[in-house]
C-alpha cells in the first residue's frame, strides 16, 4: 500500500507540473486528456471561468484499437471546437506522457483543423504543433 501511494504521490506531482506551466497561458482554451484502460476522454476547459466548454469521450464509438479511437476522439473534439468557433487551445497532457493514445488523440485533433500550442521546457517559449 506504501508503494502505491507513493505512485499516486509522484502522478499528482507530474499533473500539477504540467498544468502549471498551461495556466499561465489563461486566454487560450485548455485540451485536457483522461484516459482510463477502456475509454479515452477529451475536454476544452477555459481556466478563466473554471468551466469546460465541450468534452468528448469515446463511450458511444464502435469497438476498434484504443490508439484509433483515440484519434476519432481528437477528430471529434476538434469538430465540436469548430461548431463553438474556437480555433486553437493549449495541449495539457496532464499525468501522461506524449505517447501511444495521448498522442493519437492530439494529432487526431490536429488533422481535424485544431491549432494546438504547448511550452518548450528547455527553450522557455511557446511552439504550435
Amino acid at each position: 500500500m506504501k508503494l502505491q501511494r507513493n505512485i499516486n504521490k509522484i502522478r499528482i506531482r507530474r499533473a500539477n507540473r504540467v498544468r502549471r506551466k498551461i495556466k499561465s497561458e489563461a486566454q487560450r482554451l485548455r485540451l485536457s486528456v483522461f484516459k482510463s484502460h477502456r475509454y479515452i476522454y477529451a475536454q476544452l476547459i477555459d481556466d478563466a471561468s473554471e468551466k469546460t466548454i465541450v468534452s468528448v469521450s469515446s463511450k458511444g464509438m464502435k469497438p476498434k484499437k484504443k490508439t484509433e479511437l483515440a484519434r476519432e476522439v481528437g477528430k471529434a473534439i476538434a469538430e465540436a471546437a469548430k461548431k463553438l468557433d474556437i480555433q486553437s487551445a493549449v495541449f495539457d497532457r496532464g499525468r501522461y506522457l506524449y505517447h501511444g493514445r495521448v498522442k493519437a488523440l492530439a494529432e487526431g485533433a490536429r488533422e481535424a483543423g485544431l491549432k494546438m500550442y504547448h511550452t518548450d521546457e528547455k527553450r522557455k517559449r511557446k511552439k504550435i504543433c
